[in-house]
């Protein structure tokens, strides 16, 4: 096997302008882990933090960027018995995406579903094992209950508005435009709120009754802080996943205490090993089969060659897309 590759690297700068195609060496996996022939990779916001320096590799994982990819089986480590060489995969990965191949533990891959393609597949981990980890184990959010989502047409939201309709919750999202809140209730959200014409709190409140939800998932961060807590009923859940705007400001706690408030967040990257199969493991169960199904499905909004690894993070920067950005690593 040629142990040349070629992967996206970037300058020192951070800027989506230092990302270019170079030479490296190939990964090996090593025990419990798997080789995959990468033809898909994900972009997610994260990429766009660790490359502006903001968000660094966790000990031990690549440098190289890309936290989710989809392609083949090229090679198994020691110890790996549930994949064969040549299976079609979509993977969680620590890094190492941006890449023609690709290293990842073989317990954070999944088959690719019936009737998706690659690219389609590729877009399906990062956001999914979020959005479970966040809402169902830590948000424990179930049927009958309200969810409101931040960033509804991301694809961090679009997995939301899926999860809250599978489990049979109302569900509401803020989004940036009217295009945006179009589709969001096309896609399955009972209400979508442009954040720019309307205060989302007050049409919560409106559309339940003053009641609010039980849970609100949050990428924003610190502008939205009290409001969150506004808008959260008794005994509800704030869930943070990232911040967007800040994780510094001022907060009364006081609705916390009056409302029996969880306040909680996370982050997938540093997640152990067995953490992360567990989520994988729910997935397989309860969720892949229905996108198997067509019940649920990803929204891709644009499909950028390896080489153009810039011009996905220019878009993903903009905030202009819909759903997914993909790159295509092998035609």
């Amino acid at each position: 096997m040629n142990d040349a590759m070629q992967q996206i690297v970037y300058g020192d700068d951070g800027r989506p302008e230092s990302m270019r195609l170079a030479g490296g060496e190939r990964p090996r996996p090593g025990a419990g882990e798997i080789l995959i022939e990468v033809h898909c990779a994900g972009v997610n916001r994260p990429d766009v933090l660790q490359r502006s320096g903001q968000y660094p590799p966790p000990p031990g994982a690549s440098k190289i960027l890309g936290l989710e990819v989809a392609g083949t089986v090229a090679a198994l480590g020691a110890g790996v018995t549930e994949w064969a060489l040549g299976d079609r995969v979509t993977a969680l990965t620590p890094g190492g995406g941006y890449a023609e191949y690709c290293v990842a533990p073989a317990a954070h891959a999944l088959p690719v579903p019936a009737g998706l393609d690659l690219a389609q597949a590729a877009a399906l981990p990062e956001t999914w094992f979020t959005v479970w980890a966040n809402l169902v184990d830590l948000g424990h959010l179930k049927r009958g209950e309200r969810l409101l989502a931040h960033g509804g047409s991301s694809g961090i939201g679009l997995t939301a508005i899926q999860l809250a309709r599978h489990l049979g919750v109302e569900c509401f999202v803020t989004v940036g435009s009217e295009e945006k809140a179009r589709f969001c209730r096309d896609f399955g959200a009972a209400h979508a709120i442009n954040y720019r014409e309307a205060d989302f709190a007050a049409q919560v409140k409106a559309a339940t009754g003053g009641e609010g939800v039980d849970v609100v998932l949050d990428m924003v961060g610190a502008p939205y802080w009290q409001k969150n807590l506004s808008v959260l009923r008794r005994d509800g859940r704030l869930v943070l996943i990232a911040f967007l705007q800040g994780s510094r400001g001022e907060l009364d706690l006081m609705p916390v205490m009056l409302k029996r408030l969880t306040v909680t967040g996370s982050t997938m990257r540093p997640r152990s090993v067995a953490e992360k199969a567990a989520i994988r493991q729910a997935l397989l169960e309860r969720i892949w089969p229905e996108i198997a199904a067509g019940r649920l499905r990803p929204h891709i909004h644009a499909v950028f060659p390896l080489a153009e690894a810039g011009e996905a993070h220019r878009l993903m920067e903009s905030g202009a897309h819909i759903g997914k950005i993909v790159l295509r690593v092998r035609p």
